[in-house]
């Protein structure tokens, strides 16, 4: 028994730096519609670090219904939203010749109703990333997006 508890204490001090480095936070939120029943309607930012260049940090900003269906997760949540991308290391980024030109950094928490993700882009002309949030619901035939971009050097 006493060997069991020292494995498991030992993966778990292994693992706990993997475990500290969260995949997305959330930075705060903003209420924007009173809701009688349930939380209020609001506008929510998070930000999460590029998978392949931790040095980018990517924040969006989107609507999250509220109400009685928003707090149990049923509500649809409107597919608009705004992103802004920093680079906090001021050292340069060289991008792999082996890395594609397009990655997806980012996928929607709604498995049912919003999607969104977000696509990485290499413009080699003038050495930057562009990010692209793109909506996979279409609204008169469009979807709705947003592009930041971030130079390299």
């Amino acid at each position: 028994m006493k060997k069991i508890t020292a494995l498991l204490c030992a993966l778990l001090v292994l693992a706990s730096p993997a475990l500290a480095q969260k995949e997305r936070w959330e930075v705060g939120s903003v209420d924007t519609a009173f809701k009688l029943l349930g939380p209020n309607h609001k506008v929510v930012v998070e930000a999460f670090r590029d998978p392949d260049f931790p040095s980018i940090v990517c924040y969006v900003s989107y609507a999250k219904a509220g109400g009685i269906s928003g707090a149990v997760g049923l509500a649809e949540d409107p597919a608009r939203f705004s992103l802004s991308i920093v680079k906090t290391d001021p050292a340069p980024i060289v991008p792999d010749k082996k890395q594609k030109k397009e990655a997806e950094v980012f996928k929607s928490r709604s498995a049912f109703f919003r999607k969104m993700k977000i696509v990485r882009f290499y413009d080699g002309e003038t050495n930057c990333f562009v990010y692209c949030a793109t909506s996979t619901i279409l609204f008169d035939g469009s979807p709705f997006n947003s592009i930041a971009v971030v130079p390299l050097n």
